[in-house]
């Protein structure tokens, strides 16, 4: 099929999640055969930390504003499916353009699906507003659990389906390299999950002087009082990551406080970690024990002495089985099979509702 994707980036993973989402997803979506145009919108920011500028699964071209887009507008009336995803700035008015000329399945990808339910009640209409979400013919959500039905009940969506992040298991794997790090986190700063950093990751840095920490991410402020044994690196580009991972004795997954409150949020991280073997703490919350079995293949921590205890105890046993549980369930290749399934089943169900209109025209 041919598959036209309106997404906040794919060119550049700097300050944003999204673009390791995409690629990994539609890479693995393309080998199955797939025909892939991603439109992007050009800003500064990306374009000057381009770490994948000529990806070699999909066609990537650049539009500058709403208008620009009538450029492309046979290919979204052509195209077998249309999706726009969260963040896309100025989504609504791209959102409405894609469901007034698209003439295949319309879908709304959501990687930041508790966030965008928050704004959604506070009337934050950036990037989606309610009156949209029933024109989508499927509503691809980062969240799973009882999201969905909300999102089907409450906000009128025809089709509510999870659709998780994933990993590339041919790039994030283990590696034979030393390690540089006790306990690792990587990630963009955020005001409501540093709390949770300082408790599971600074703390403990301060509390065992003699073991070694990092954090890896932009945007932190220089306010921050970092101990002496933690690290820290600026922005580390995807090509990096399982370098990384290998490196670390441990890896620390940290989740937002909407995400928390929603459950069933796996973070990227925790599938790209799982991959390269490395043995992962997290923080705690609702629908963690779907994705990897705590105690086995995760360790929870919901305290300072909760990570000094984990970082004392066996690693190599976890991170083997978090491995396991990610080729099993959360391989790019798995999830682009899930979706190509859902797209059909859309489909499906679009000609079958178009077939009604004209019985009942006729």
């Amino acid at each position: 099929m041919k598959l036209v994707v309106l997404g906040l980036s794919l060119s550049s993973s700097w300050g944003n999640g999204h673009a390791t989402t995409f690629r990994a997803l539609l890479s693995a979506f393309a080998e199955r055969g797939h025909e892939i145009l991603f439109l992007e919108r050009d800003k500064p920011w990306y374009a000057d930390h381009r770490d994948l500028p000529d990806p070699d699964f999909c066609e990537l071209l650049y539009y500058d504003s709403v208008p620009e887009l009538e450029r492309w507008r046979g290919e979204i009336e052509r195209a077998d499916a249309v999706m726009v995803g969260s963040y896309v700035p100025e989504g609504v008015a791209v959102g409405r353009w894609v469901q007034r000329h698209a003439g295949g399945t319309t879908c709304f990808y959501d990687i930041d699906t508790p966030v965008t339910l928050a704004r959604l009640e506070r009337g934050d209409d950036e990037y989606l507003i309610p009156e949209l979400i029933p024109g989508y013919d499927i509503y691809f959500s980062f969240t799973g659990g009882p999201t969905l039905d909300r999102l089907e009940r409450q906000f009128g969506s025809p089709c509510a389906r999870p659709l998780y992040c994933s990993v590339d298991t041919d790039r994030y794997r283990p590696l034979d390299v030393p390690k540089r790090w006790d306990l690792s986190y990587l990630g963009t700063y955020s005001d409501d999950r540093q709390p949770t950093l300082e408790k599971l990751l600074i703390e403990p840095a301060r509390a065992r002087p003699d073991l070694r920490f990092v954090v890896a991410g932009p945007q932190y402020p220089a306010g921050i009082d970092w101990p002496a044994n933690v690290e820290r690196i600026e922005h580390l580009p995807p090509a990096d990551h399982p370098e990384f991972y290998a490196a670390s004795r441990f890896t620390l997954n940290v989740t937002r406080a909407d995400m928390i409150a929603a459950g069933w949020s796996p973070s990227v991280r925790l599938f790209e970690a799982g991959a390269c073997g490395t043995p992962i703490v997290s923080d705690r919350w609702a629908g963690i024990e779907e994705i990897f079995e705590p105690g086995r293949e995760i360790v929870l921590a919901d305290t300072t002495q909760d990570v000094i205890d984990a970082l004392a105890g066996p690693a190599e046993a976890i991170g083997n089985a978090a491995r396991q549980a990610v080729l099993a369930g959360h391989s790019a290749r798995k999830r682009a099979e899930q979706f190509e399934g859902d797209l059909m089943a859309g489909a499906a169900r679009r000609r079958s509702q178009m077939q009604s209109r004209r019985a009942v025209a006729s």
